[in-house]
């Protein structure tokens, strides 16, 4: 019996999720729940880290936010008015307990927590420099490299220290970080990565989503800016802008798949974006056809969009199990090989002998489109046509994201109509840069000036990318290999 992952997943997998809460009795509980709410930016691992006066109580695990925090002894061994919380997938430092956030570290000054949304650019440059000043890294997380910042500044105050930190490092990042005495949340200079503030009656809350919010009740303040600092203490909250203002990028591929439809983003309804760039789809590429079908979930909100521009009924003609975790015990190859089926299967009454327009949110390997379009034909399919709610995906992220390499990206090595051979269909097509951006509330994408990250997209990389063009961008860095007991 061998425990393996029957489907290939074939997305860019989410970043991470951070949340936290300043000034309640129930801090822990209220990072469960958030974190349940983020559940979707990282299924790898989660972990929440609180203050109760005297010491920071944390539990870090790896698997999902329900069976690591379901249990009402573990949420009250977590005491305190302040917690923080993480869910992740390994973006950057690879699996192992070691990595899971938030990371703890003693100093001068006192305990802190960090928990770190996004990756850094230049972490293994700024950690070479570290480790050659005597810095003893026990992860291989490129959010410890703040930890290591914080220590050996020379400044005096946590604030400033914390600044210190940040102006030397380059990449994506929201954070969180907690001490003794205060909450505290960061956007990076463009903005790439979300942040938002919440109240709940006198409590301060930080999210990456507004979802988060929602969840236990929260009043949405407002986004965190980009380069922002919020500083929240029980005196109240400060905010502290110490970079030079220039225009934000935000990730514009968390309007197509990252963040939860129901989130407001940068005051922005991601479902109501989604929507948006179905009907740009239909206006840009539309084709004859008797039924629109959605990839369940992320290609939904696009269908209905591309329906209602098209005037072509809306159908669920796939049903999507969600009961299916990410493992799965098979006993042969053969039932492996049916592993698309634990998680889509088709509904034939609703395809068969139809003209059928799929839509899905992006293509990345093309494996998982592959099967989707064999498991419609099977169904009696007349015609089979794919609609793709993003721009080919020629590029991988440096940002944050768990991207494949260029060579393995579909897109990358092959043009449309090829493509369409490969996965099998009768005809492929993307919504258009432009079209993204109209369906984000503007003109079309301004080439000199460009409002969002679309790295993957167009190769327009905001942030340099230091690690990557270095002689030595793959050298592996040293790690103790733990076993982990039942």
């Amino acid at each position: 019996m061998l425990t393996t992952n029957p489907f290939d997943d074939d997305k860019l997998r989410e970043e991470c999720g951070v949340f936290g809460v300043f000034g309640s009795p129930d801090a822990a509980a209220l990072t469960a729940l958030g974190l349940h709410a983020l559940q979707h930016r990282g299924q790898e691992a989660a972990g929440i880290v609180s203050y109760d006066g005297e010491d920071f109580p944390a539990h870090r695990a790896s698997g999902q936010v329900g069976d690591i925090f379901g249990s009402e002894d573990v949420i009250k061994s977590l005491q305190g008015h302040r917690a923080i919380g993480h869910v992740r997938y390994s973006t950057a430092g690879g699996k192992g307990l070691r990595n899971v956030q938030p990371l703890f570290a003693d100093f001068e000054f006192g305990g802190l927590a960090i928990a770190h949304n996004g990756n850094l650019t230049n972490a293994l440059a700024v950690r070479e420099r570290l480790v050659k000043r005597g810095s003893i890294f026990q992860s291989t997380s490129d959010t410890e490299t703040f930890i290591h910042l914080i220590a050996t500044s020379l400044y005096e105050k946590i604030v400033d220290r914390l600044i210190d930190a940040i102006r030397q490092v380059e990449g994506a990042y929201s954070l969180v970080v907690m001490t003794q005495k205060k909450l505290i949340g960061v956007r990076d200079p463009l903005g790439v990565r979300p942040l938002v503030l919440g109240k709940l009656n006198d409590s301060y809350i930080l999210s990456s989503e507004t979802v988060g919010l929602d969840i236990v009740g929260a009043e949405f303040i407002r986004d965190v800016e980009p380069g922002e600092i919020v500083e929240i203490t029980d005196d109240g909250l400060k905010s502290i802008k110490p970079f030079k203002p220039v225009k934000s990028r935000f990730c514009i591929f968390e309007h197509v798949y990252f963040a939860r439809p129901d989130s407001i983003v940068e005051g922005t309804s991601v479902y109501d974006v989604r929507k948006n760039i179905g009907r740009e789809l239909a206006l840009e590429s539309g084709v004859d056809a008797d039924v629109v079908v959605p990839i369940p979930d992320s290609g939904v909100p696009s269908a209905l969009g591309y329906a209602e521009a098209s005037g072509v009924p809306f159908e669920l003609g796939i049903i999507r199990n969600h009961y299916v975790g990410r493992t799965f015990i098979e006993p042969t190859d053969q039932i492996r090989h049916l592993g698309v089926k634990l998680k889509h299967n088709a509904n034939p009454g609703k395809l068969k002998g139809k003209r059928v327009i799929l839509v899905d949110d992006s293509i990345v390997r093309g494996t998982t489109s592959t099967k989707i379009v064999d498991l419609v034909r099977q169904a009696g399919a007349a015609e089979v046509h794919m609609r793709i709610a993003s721009p080919p995906t020629t590029n991988p992220c440096f940002y944050g994201v768990d991207t494949p390499s260029k060579e393995k990206l579909m897109a990358a090595n092959h043009d449309i109509e090829s493509m369409a051979k490969i996965i099998g269909v009768d005809s492929l097509a993307f919504v258009t840069i432009d079209g993204l951006y109209r369906a984000a509330g503007l003109t079309g994408r301004d080439n000199d000036s460009p409002a969002f990250c679309d790295a993957c997209f167009t190769g327009d990389y905001p942030i340099r990318l230091v690690d990557h063009q270095a002689e030595n961008k793959d050298r592996k860095l040293s790690q103790l290999v733990e076993r982990q007991s039942a």
